[in-house]
């Protein structure tokens, strides 16, 4: 049985993720607040709102690890909390918390899969970020050997988290920006299994961005450099095993 929780990494988004947590409380489930190293003003914030609500657990980073590092910082605290799953969501208010509710159905629908939003943009979103994400996309397919993800920068999703641990205790990932294409990645070559769910997205609320164009472009290109060497010695396995998933399943003697 699923037992979920919230995930939400912040970082100095104080008065946007007040909001989000308000919105959340209808859904009644425990939510996970990371403090990311996040500035005194917004510590107050935080902290205040852990003192308001019971259902709400604050763990804080003493140094600003990056959204990758607060995640998988998440995560572990989640899995020793004794919950199944997180539910991943942005604390800059871009995510639609009204779809919350289909992500928690699929995934107990579908418990070992990783459930991961795909973006439908209102008219919000910059131009060269709407566009410049397909870069990105191709390159994952590319990695990857499939086109089991639809969008891998989405940061709205479900983990089922015993595996995707064990996944980030035993494999090196990035601790910024670029974590969400690369776990998804590293599950794909692990043969974990994904479930893509469309989600309304707005930009953030409060329009702080924390994506630092040089460093982030420049970390993301050095993750899919490392990962398409990856890929090339994985290939022939991840190759038989799309040729596996492919292949209709024998009926079974006796059967009928």
């Amino acid at each position: 049985m699923n037992h979920p929780c919230i995930l939400i990494p912040v970082y100095n988004h104080g008065e946007a993720v007040s909001v989000i947590v308000e919105r959340l409380h209808a859904y009644d489930l425990t939510i996970l607040l990371v403090d990311d190293g996040s500035d005194s003003t917004c510590q107050h914030i935080l902290e205040q709102l852990a003192t308001d609500h019971d259902n709400i657990i604050l763990k804080r980073l003493p140094n600003n690890q990056g959204k990758g590092g607060a995640v998988k910082a998440g995560l572990r605290h989640a899995l020793e909390q004794g919950f199944s799953h997180a539910l991943q969501i942005d604390a800059d208010g871009q995510h639609d918390t009204r779809d919350l509710p289909r992500f928690l159905q699929a995934s107990q629908q579908h418990p070992d899969a990783i459930v991961c939003g795909y973006p439908q943009y209102d008219d919000s979103v910059p131009r060269l970020r709407f566009y410049g994400r397909y870069l990105t996309h191709i390159w994952i397919w590319i990695n990857s050997l499939s086109l089991a993800v639809k969008d891998t920068m989405c940061g709205y999703r479900v983990y089922p988290l015993a595996p995707v641990v064990k996944l980030i205790n035993s494999e090196s990932t990035g601790n910024r920006m670029e974590f969400d294409s690369e776990v998804m990645v590293r599950w794909l070559w692990r043969a974990g299994q994904v479930v893509n769910l469309p989600t309304r997205v707005h930009y953030p609320i409060d329009g702080i961005s924390h994506f630092a164009l040089w460093r982030d472009n420049a970390l993301i290109s050095k993750m899919h450099a490392s990962l398409f060497f990856g890929m090339l010695w994985r290939a022939p396995r991840l190759l038989r095993q799309r040729l596996r998933s492919r292949q209709p399943r024998r009926p079974v003697k006796g059967a009928g």
